[in-house]
């Protein structure tokens, strides 16, 4: 998966079903995602085309009838299509996700097939399109890149004989009575596998695959392709100018039979070619049987013993060597599914005493041997190699690992799943199911749980209000408009706040209400400090706005406005309301009793206490015998005492 650049959609739900998990893969009209089927649980293919093809009516159109098409084609080699939608205004196809490689990506590993695998995949690949074929449809783009090989049933990632063929990508199928070159005039196929009469005269019709196919079986036995070269259409001209060379004179030992399927399936004539699909099978089939048959008696006839008549005039033994015809069900011809398969007798000369009897042990020997081998076969393929697959749901992912390497099975770990009630890195789905058949020693895909899935809120103070919802969506989150508010620091239109505020933490679908500035408050708030409450009080009321007024003790004089709330300049609102501090005045101060103190350390008594003295009496230096105001007396600051000393 390709995660070099970071992908918005990635982690994104689609029509509330589709939650994309990874991208696989981006071409040059859209990109196809993994996906998992909230509804369904099950993995799906997402291909979604590129925002700069959705203005293109003719190419969206093309893409929509993909679905269609597909729809129509019901086989097990074909990926199938399940669900089409929109997702912002983007077409979209949901589609069978087949876990496997690309034919190209096994040529590239393997450069090139031996003539069994590559009938093996070539059979299954003609079996999808005959099945179009049937339908009236024409694929016009049959090459390794729409070719999906799936890891075999019977296990071993080098199994191609009984690998899974799948072929993807008939979006640029048309009905047999469609133009084949699209709108702007360009090949709708890949220079590399075109046909011919496509080049000369844009005409596609069955043949048109037929031909495509016999370049793909040169390629899988040479490792290239025919034609090659920097331009593409001095490409294209050699198909029409030039036959396809047999692979035998690329790779020494290809089988003859092999050259010559590779020669019909490619003729320049179009008439020439096997008429669709389904006929070309015939042939690919007839070939494979013919492979298989001669390999067999090869081997069998090294496990036979010779014997020779006593007086050297005997011949050889020759052993009885049965049809190939393990062929699947799908992939048989007519008349294989009609008759039992027969099989060729050997001679053996009789010219001597006995012959007829040694003929006759040796082809019961052999008729024993291959029973028993198809008896073991038979066991091991149904019954033997299978075991129950163990309940490893509600085990932690370390246990899981435990128990798989004690139980010597293999693990692999599939896309998480969040789960409100089951603990994070715990098993939540297994696949093959608890019970079902396994390969011995085979593979279990385990699900663990994500824990609970939260999505914290964005910041979207500053944003407008589609840019906010975009953040909330692809956060999972929904949006709902709450009342304006006047703002002096936010634009009109932005959000202002959040309810929940920023950070925290919410399930999928939970809704976050955003408030919107209204931009600046049309009242500017005065200035009032220094003012008497009762001008405040007025100043406020004829600009339409209330005045909560709060005392509080101060050195200012009473009743003087000594602080406001919003500051002078803010916006206000008509009936907005001013908090006005306002000063009681001085706080009092209870007068110190000084009565029979020294005069002297009384009056700097006093003054410590905030207060002024004058002295009277007829000794400055005596005692106080008196003081107004009286001790305890409550007084402003700086009230004059009054001292009688004597």
């Amino acid at each position: 998966m390709d995660t070099t650049v970071a992908d918005t959609l990635i982690g994104t739900t689609i029509d509330g079903r589709y939650r994309i998990t990874g991208r696989v893969a981006r071409g040059g009209m859209a990109t196809v995602y993994t996906a998992v089927d909230q509804r369904l649980e099950r993995t799906v293919a997402l291909k979604i085309i590129h925002p700069s093809q959705a203005t293109n009516v003719h190419f969206v159109d093309r893409f929509t009838d993909e679905a269609k098409t597909i729809a129509r084609l019901t086989h097990p080699n074909v990926v199938a299509v399940y669900d089409q939608g929109r997702h912002l205004g983007l077409p979209y196809l949901v589609m069978e996700y087949v876990q496997g490689r690309t034919l190209r990506d096994v040529l590239t590993q393997r450069r090139r097939l031996n003539p069994v695998e590559a009938c093996a995949i070539l059979e299954q690949m003609l079996a999808a399109i005959a099945a179009a074929h049937r339908a009236g449809l024409v694929h016009r783009d049959v090459k390794p890149e729409n070719v999906l090989v799936a890891e075999a049933p019977s296990g071993g990632a080098g199994n191609l004989v009984d690998a899974v063929v799948k072929v993807a990508d008939f979006g640029l199928a048309r009905a047999v009575e469609a133009s084949s070159i699209d709108d702007s005039g360009q090949l709708m196929a890949t220079v590399a596998y075109v046909a011919p009469e496509l080049v000369t005269n844009g005409h596609a019709d069955a043949r048109t695959d037929v031909y495509s196919a016999g370049v793909v079986l040169y390629e899988m036995l040479t490792g290239r392709v025919p034609f090659d070269g920097d331009d593409p259409v001095e490409v294209a001209w050699q198909h029409v100018d030039n036959d396809v060379p047999p692979p035998s004179r690329v790779v020494k030992g290809v089988p003859a039979a092999m050259d010559e399927l590779v020669a019909r399936a490619t003729r320049r004539d179009a008439g020439a070619r096997p008429t669709d699909a389904g006929a070309l099978l015939a042939d690919v089939q007839t070939v494979r049987d013919d492979l298989g048959a001669a390999s067999v008696e090869t081997a069998l006839l090294r496990q036979v013993p010779h014997s020779r008549h006593a007086a050297g005039g005997g011949a050889d033994a020759t052993a009885v060597v049965p049809r190939v015809t393990d062929r699947p069900r799908w992939a048989r011809l007519p008349e294989q599914a009609r008759n039992a398969p027969g099989y060729r007798h050997g001679e053996v000369a009789d010219d001597y005493p006995g012959g007829t009897d040694r003929r006759r042990l040796l082809l019961m020997a052999a008729v024993a041997v291959m029973v028993l081998v198809v008896i073991g076969s038979t066991w091991w393929v149904t019954l033997g190699r299978y075991t129950d697959a163990p309940p490893m749901i509600n085990m932690t992912k370390d246990q899981a690992v435990l128990y798989a390497e004690q139980h010597n099975y293999k693990l692999l770990f599939g896309d998480g799943v969040y789960s409100e009630s089951i603990a994070k890195d715990t098993v939540v789905n297994q696949s093959p199911a608890a019970g079902e058949r396994l390969v011995k020693g085979g593979t279990i895909t385990l699900s663990l749980s994500l824990g609970k899935e939260r999505f914290p809120v964005p910041d979207l103070v500053g944003l407008e209000l589609n840019a906010a919802r975009g953040e909330l969506e692809q956060n999972g989150l929904k949006i709902k408009q709450g009342a304006g508010q006047y703002s002096d620091t936010v634009p009109e239109g932005a959000v202002l706040s959040t309810n929940p505020a920023k950070g925290t933490e919410l399930k999928r679908g939970d809704t976050v209400t955003v408030v919107l500035s209204k931009g600046r408050a049309p009242i500017a708030v005065p200035d009032l400090v220094g003012k008497n409450i009762n001008d405040a009080r007025s100043q406020l009321q004829q600009l339409g706005l209330a005045a909560v007024e709060r005392y509080k003790d101060s050195d200012q004089p009473a009743d003087t406005v000594i602080a406001q709330t919003p500051k002078p300049g803010t916006g206000a609102a008509n009936d907005d309301e001013v908090t006005l501090d306002v000063s009681k005045g001085p706080p009092l101060i209870a007068v110190p009793d000084v009565n029979n103190q020294q005069c002297q350390q009384a009056q700097t008594a006093l003054q410590g206490a905030n207060l002024r003295v004058r002295i009277e009496g007829f000794n400055p230096n005596g005692f106080v015998r008196g003081q107004n105001p009286g001790p305890n007396t409550q007084v402003p600051p700086q009230t004059e005492v009054i001292l009688q000393c004597f």
